[in-house]
């Protein structure tokens, strides 16, 4: 029988080849002196660059702190009607009242006065409009009731006066109702193309 060593492995074991094809060979299990490497150290570029990542961190801890922006103005409460350059006539459904205001400072030219919205089941629209049409002495063609000092801002609802009280349930059939005074002087105030906001709901719709 020949027996034939190959070449050393990566570990410190011995392997022969019989001449019958057979290989046999044992292990110590420890790795030869190639592959035992000693425990790893920081090498100069990763102590440095510790060394600056530490010097970083104590700067900004050192660092004063940055000043507090300083506080925004609250919105004034009871005014969530937005600001424009021009009139805005608002509408507050939730406390069913009305006012319109005008320029930057929010100056108030109209109101605050009490109006009647929609009931339930045609309720007012809310958000931003524009009167779009005018009407002195405007006569429902769906109801046939008159609507005086119309000022449609949404489809078929607009600001007018009725012969009633404004306190009346259930409420209008989406208009904004005003006494006949009030809808009058509003008359005076607004023009076609003046901004309408009106946000809220009213109680029980």
């Amino acid at each position: 029988m020949v027996i034939t060593q190959s070449p050393t492995s990566a570990r410190t074991g011995t392997s022969t080849r019989t001449s019958t094809g057979l290989s046999t060979s044992t292990s110590t299990g420890l790795s030869t002196g190639t592959d035992a490497r000693p425990p790893r150290t920081p090498s100069r570029f990763r102590r440095r660059r510790l060394a600056s990542v530490l010097f970083t961190l104590a700067a900004l801890c050192a660092a004063p702190a940055a000043p507090a922006l300083a506080a925004q103005p609250a919105k004034a409460a009871g005014r969530p009607c937005p600001v424009r350059t021009g009139r805005v006539a608002c509408v507050d459904l939730t406390h069913q009242t009305m006012w319109v205001q005008q320029g930057r400072n929010a100056h108030r030219v109209f109101g605050k006065v009490h109006i009647r919205s929609g009931r339930k089941g045609y309720r007012t629209r809310t958000g931003w409009f524009k009167v779009y049409w005018r009407h002195i002495n405007h006569v429902s063609t769906i109801y046939g009731s008159p609507m005086p000092y119309s000022q449609f801002f949404s489809g078929g609802q607009a600001f007018h006066a009725i012969s009633g009280s404004v306190y009346s349930r259930p409420g209008s059939y989406g208009c904004v109702n005003l006494t006949r005074a009030d809808a009058k002087r509003l008359w005076s105030v607004l023009h076609k193309g003046d901004a309408v906001y009106v946000w809220g709901r009213k109680p029980g719709t």
